[in-house]
C-alpha cells in the first residue's frame, strides 16, 4: 500500500534502518507491558491481538507463543518481511494513516512505541479506527514517550510527545476508558522514566 505523504518521511527513515533497528531494539524487556494488556483481556483465551506496529516482529512473536492469535501490523515493508519470517504471523501493511481493519475482529491492540508517530489532527481517526477494531470491552494499550505537547520532526521521524493528561483527553474522547497507567521504565526515578504506558477498555460503539 503507498504511504500517505505525511508518513513517507518516516517510513523511509525505518525502511533505511531496519537492520540496526532491529539489533536495537530485539532484547528489550517490555514484559511489563506484555503483562499490563494480557491481564486486562476479558474471557477465556486464546486472544487475537493486533500488534500495531509490530516492527521487525518482537511482540508479535512473543504473543504468538503463548498460544494467541496475533497479528502484526507497520507501515514499513522491509519491517512487515522481517515479521513475518520472525513470527510466522499474519502481517498487515498498512500506512497508520490510512488504515483498513475488519470491525469487532481483536481481543486487544498492542501499540508499543507506535501511536507518538500519528500527527495529532489525525490522532482522534486513528483512535477510533482502533476503537471500531476492538471487541465489545476489549483492550487498548499504548506506550509513548512523554512530553509537554511537542509535536514535529526528530531527525527523519515524526512524533508527538504527550503528558498523560492530554493524552488521556484524547483516548477518553475516542470511546475508551482508563484501566491503568505508569512510567517506564519501572523501578526508576520518575525523572528516569521516559516512557508512558496506559491501557483502555473499548466501552462505547
Amino acid at each position: 500500500m503507498k504511504p500517505n505523504p505525511n508518513s513517507s518521511r518516516t517510513l523511509s527513515h525505518y525502511e533505511a534502518n531496519a537492520a540496526d533497528f532491529w539489533q536495537g531494539t530485539k532484547d528489550h524487556d517490555v514484559s511489563q507491558n506484555y503483562e499490563a494488556l494480557l491481564v486486562n483481556l476479558e474471557g477465556p483465551g486464546p486472544f487475537t491481538i493486533l500488534d500495531f506496529g509490530c516492527g521487525p516482529g518482537r511482540d508479535l512473536s512473543h504473543f504468538a507463543s503463548l498460544g494467541h492469535q496475533a497479528v502484526g501490523l507497520d507501515g514499513c515493508s522491509t519491517f512487515c518481511a522481517m515479521a513475518r519470517r520472525y513470527s510466522g504471523c499474519q502481517v498487515l501493511e498498512q500506512d497508520f494513516l490510512a488504515l483498513a481493519l475488519p470491525a469487532g475482529r481483536f481481543h486487544g491492540v498492542f501499540a508499543n512505541a507506535s501511536l507518538f508517530h500519528v500527527p495529532s489532527r489525525e490522532l482522534p481517526r486513528v483512535l477510533r479506527e482502533l476503537h471500531a477494531s476492538l471487541k465489545d470491552r476489549g483492550v487498548l494499550f499504548c506506550s509513548n514517550p512523554v512530553g509537554h505537547g511537542e509535536e514535529g520532526w526528530s531527525g527523519d521521524r515524526y512524533g508527538c510527545y504527550w503528558d498523560f493528561e492530554r493524552w488521556r483527553a484524547m483516548v477518553e474522547g475516542s470511546g475508551f476508558e482508563e484501566v491503568a497507567h505508569y512510567y517506564r521504565p519501572k523501578d526508576k526515578p520518575r525523572h528516569e522514566q521516559p516512557w508512558l504506558a496506559t491501557v483502555w477498555r473499548k466501552v462505547g460503539t
